[in-house]
């Protein structure tokens, strides 16, 4: 498997430039092609009288508003990416999460942001990591702010034996091809470790040498405990299933999800 189309979603957030930044730099190793995505949703109001002259130049004002929010956006995405070849830019005026769904179908991997308490003005553009990883049907790389490259010479694999992770390992393949030293590591109380060995021994028929870690006893958390293998091996990137379930669009996660999601530094690799 190889990344041959990697699309990061794009708002008005101050780590916006960084995310994109990434993404070029993986796109450009990997000679993959980078697509910048945003959708804004003109905020009409409710009840707008639309048939009177005044009403509808309101209206357009709104809609030219929200189409000014996408000029900048695209700008910030063509600065960041930085002349590189093979960039495409795709914007809607829609709802941002259902536009970044629908476009997924033309990536491999798609890059978002994680949220934080800095990240500035969003005006509705601002895609959720959760939601995206629980609807895109990709592999999705949550990219902490600030956080310039993913070089993933060094590499950490959260394993849990479920179809989510097996999907995420497959799906980081061409990051773990690349890798100095991938770290295959379970916090579990199984005898088996999970099938850690299992899991080394697969991937060296890919030509990947990974090391299994068992961990029988986990510290605060599963999390935390992954985080800190991740310092100590010097790990920039994280590959890991993805937990939840959603309903009307209100997603609910297990632990480990949900802390990496919102508390890792290292960027993270997550297929659901």
């Amino acid at each position: 498997m190889s990344y041959a189309s990697i699309m990061v979603s794009v708002d008005p957030g101050l780590h916006v430039p960084s995310r994109v930044r990434l993404g070029a730099g993986v796109a450009e190793r990997l000679g993959a092609r980078l697509v910048g995505v945003a959708a804004c949703q003109p905020n009409y109001p409710r009840g707008y009288g639309e048939t009177s002259v005044s009403s509808a130049l309101n209206l357009e004002k709104i809609r030219q508003a929200a189409l000014d929010d996408l000029a900048a956006a695209e700008r910030v995405f063509r600065e960041a990416a930085n002349g590189r070849d093979r960039v495409e830019w795709r914007s809607g005026l829609t709802d941002a999460l259902g536009f970044v769904e629908e476009q997924a179908r033309a990536a491999d991997l798609v890059i978002v942001g994680r949220r934080g308490t800095d990240g500035g003005p969003d005006h509705g553009m601002a895609v959720d990591a959760g939601a995206a990883l629980m609807g895109l049907g990709r592999p999705v790389l949550v990219a902490p702010q600030g956080v310039e490259a993913v070089e993933a010479r060094h590499v950490l694999i959260g394993w849990k034996d479920t179809p989510q992770t097996r999907r995420a390992v497959s799906d980081a393949m061409p990051f773990l091809k690349r890798a100095k030293s991938v770290q295959v590591v379970s916090v579990t109380e199984r005898e088996d470790g999970g099938g850690v060995e299992d899991v080394a021994a697969y991937l060296a028929l890919h030509d990947v040498i990974a090391h299994p870690i068992r961990r029988r006893t986990p510290g605060v958390s599963v999390a935390e405990d992954l985080r800190e293998a991740a310092s100590y091996f010097g790990s920039d990137l994280i590959v890991t299933g993805g937990y939840g379930h959603g309903r009307l669009r209100e997603w609910a996660f297990g632990g480990v999800t949900r802390d990496l999601l919102g508390q890792c530094n290292a960027c993270c690799l997550m297929s659901h």
